[in-house]
């Protein structure tokens, strides 16, 4: 019998996913009938979405500064602001540098670095193990080495003190704002990729403290936080030995800072 032809309904897809509050409703009917190879198919995805579940993870894959990356069930999405932090940290990272993903989550950060710097060496870390088995997904392929475990802890000792670059998304959401965020976020992302404690910095002061040890002198931090806290953040890498230069966006709606390593 032949097989019955996949007419889908886009026009009724995309008055759906827009009474669901998608505000880009014409662009994620396509997505999603790309994604499928029949009516259950579609249907299925469709109701998964109006759901609330995020886009990415029903396609499994984001678009992250022009390219595709692998975002599995659970782990935190690439957010489109973050291309400022990747920008940023190209712009520090000298040539053939040594670079850390730290806080990694899929590993979009590394894999494009990977491809704008060339580095002599690369590795992503992350404490959550099923970003750590996204990550190898995406970057075990380039050879570039996937750690597991809490921040700088799960490193070959000897790149103590080698690193030129330390790109690091940690997570920057005050706890008493967590309740706040998108549902797609607050219930389908892993915490720890989201809460940074009760001002929101916990994890960077500790990434602070740790990159005064790991760079190399010379070396940069670059990090993503708020524009609220980046006066305070500036503080806290003066005080790890670091010195620190903020990068405003006003169309990505994005804040970096990078700090470097006397030396």
């Amino acid at each position: 019998m032949p097989a019955t032809l996949f007419s889908p309904d886009r026009p009724a897809l995309v008055r759906r996913l827009r009474a669901a509050g998608c505000v880009f409703a014409e662009d994620e009917a396509d997505l999603l009938i790309a994604a499928a190879d029949s009516a259950e198919a579609l249907t299925d995805l469709a109701d998964r979405r109006v759901a609330g579940l995020p886009l990415e993870h029903l396609l499994g894959w984001a678009e992250f500064c022009g390219l595709r990356v692998a975002v599995d069930p659970g782990v935190f999405v690439p957010r489109g602001r973050t291309a400022l932090l990747v920008a940023a940290a190209a712009a520090v990272g000298g040539p053939s540098p040594a670079v850390l993903d730290l806080c990694c989550g899929s590993g979009a950060a590394a894999l494009v670095l990977h491809g704008r710097l060339a580095p002599r060496w690369l590795a992503a870390a992350d404490v959550d193990p099923a970003a750590v088995a996204c990550a190898r997904r995406n970057l075990t392929p380039l050879g570039v080495p996937v750690y597991q475990g809490d921040l700088f802890a799960p490193l070959p000792a000897r790149w103590r003190g080698r690193l030129d670059l330390v790109v690091a998304n940690a997570p920057y959401v005050p706890s008493g704002e967590v309740a706040m965020l998108p549902a797609e976020a607050r219930l389908h992302e892993a915490p720890v990729a989201l809460d940074g404690g009760a001002d929101g910095l916990a994890v960077l002061r500790r990434v602070a403290a740790g990159a005064a040890e790991w760079l190399a002198p010379g070396g940069h931090l670059a990090v993503e936080v708020s524009a609220g806290q980046a006066t305070a953040l500036c503080g806290i890498l003066t005080d790890a030995g670091l010195d620190p230069s903020v990068v405003h966006d006003d169309d990505l709606e994005a804040t970096a800072v990078t700090a470097r390593r006397p030396g």
